[in-house]
């Protein structure tokens, strides 16, 4: 029997407890996989992954150690002691007590080959009281879930062969903010990713999940569920506040041509341009060069929707907008830009 923190028999009940109560949630709101369409996406951009509360054994040590320390507050504790409690055969002590000393959240006393000895600092206690405070914020548990939930069902089951979703919990990922995921906020996720694709539930007693071809490529952008969803779709429309001089608004047709003798179609400058003055305000750019952009993506617009569309000219101010872009740094939203200009460029070769 462990001391001063959960067992391994009590861990063990509270997964059953929580299986159980993911197969209630399931049967009284069985997940709804949509019509599936045509529309896909790539890629997604990277997170940050590098602070304790999106890591869930250094969310759960740095818990345990304010349990110790309220228990002998003038004690240091051994966080040897959390590892064996734990049953965390995989991890070191001495690894994870530099890694919350990086980050300035406990002092490590160090002794020639003995046990890391640690005490929390005022950083630390204030991380503890983030990462309570943390569980309250059911939009951050949900986007943890699934992020968590993509990535061991990718490492599990990632040949898309079905899974039961209720063995998530006993993967290391399945705590949030250090206490266990609950069997609601995974049913949750679960259906988000079912409406997105990332997964396809298969109708087996008790129900299982697989991967979708979507879901692995989510997995392997490296990006977080939220990423992959949010981004530009192909053929997708964008709809912003730049209207041409017919109150067009840029980038809402889908297919745009004009009777022309170039045989220019300009649909791919017409979307182009849509997406810059839809994400133009999330590049951090200076005021003058957004200014600037946006005043390029309306005379491409003006162009390409124009009765008989430059090729030149079409060239000349997408090429403009590319170096724009490229210019504004490597996010996601100025990398899908500079890969469009790319495309609708490639159109007039």
């Amino acid at each position: 029997m462990a001391r001063n923190g959960i067992n391994q028999r009590a861990i063990e009940k509270q997964m059953k407890d929580l299986a159980k109560g993911y197969e209630r949630a399931a049967r009284k709101h069985p997940i709804r996989v949509p019509i599936r369409t045509e529309a896909s996406a790539e890629g997604g951009s990277v997170p940050v992954r590098d602070t304790v509360e999106s890591d869930p054994i250094l969310s759960r040590l740095l818990l345990w150690l304010d349990e110790q320390t309220q228990q002998n507050p003038s004690d240091c504790v051994g966080i040897s002691r959390f590892v064996e409690e734990q049953q965390l055969h995989d991890e070191d002590a001495g690894v994870l007590a530099f890694e919350l000393e990086q980050r300035d959240l406990v002092k490590n006393l160090r002794t020639f080959g003995g046990p890391p000895q640690v005490y929390l600092t005022d950083a630390g206690r204030a991380a503890i009281h983030r990462l309570k405070k943390l569980r309250t914020d059911r939009a951050a548990r949900l986007r943890y879930t699934m992020d968590a939930f993509q990535r061991w069902i990718f490492d599990t089951a990632g040949d898309q062969r079905p899974v039961d979703p209720a063995l998530f919990f006993t993967a290391p990922g399945a705590f949030f903010a250090g206490i266990v995921i609950s069997a609601e906020d995974l049913h949750q996720a679960l259906a988000h990713l079912a409406e997105h694709k990332l997964i396809e539930r298969i109708d087996t007693d008790p129900a299982t999940v697989a991967i979708t071809p979507q879901g692995i490529k989510c997995a392997l952008a490296g990006g977080s569920v939220q990423d992959h969803i949010n981004q530009p779709r192909t053929g997708a429309t964008y709809n912003n506040y730049l209207p041409n001089a017919k109150g067009v608004i840029i980038g809402e047709q889908q297919h745009f041509t004009q009777n022309n003798t170039d045989g220019v179609d300009p649909t791919l400058f017409v979307q182009l341009a849509g997406y810059i003055g839809q994400v133009s305000g999330t590049l951090n750019l200076t005021e003058p060069d957004r200014v600037e952009l946006e005043r390029a993506a309306q005379d491409l617009h003006a162009e390409a929707t124009s009765e008989s569309p430059e090729p030149g000219r079409l060239r000349q101010l997408a090429t403009k907008v590319k170096d724009q872009l490229m210019e504004a740094g490597t996010t996601m939203a100025a990398t899908v830009g500079v890969q469009m200009a790319e495309q609708a460029l490639g159109s007039l070769m």
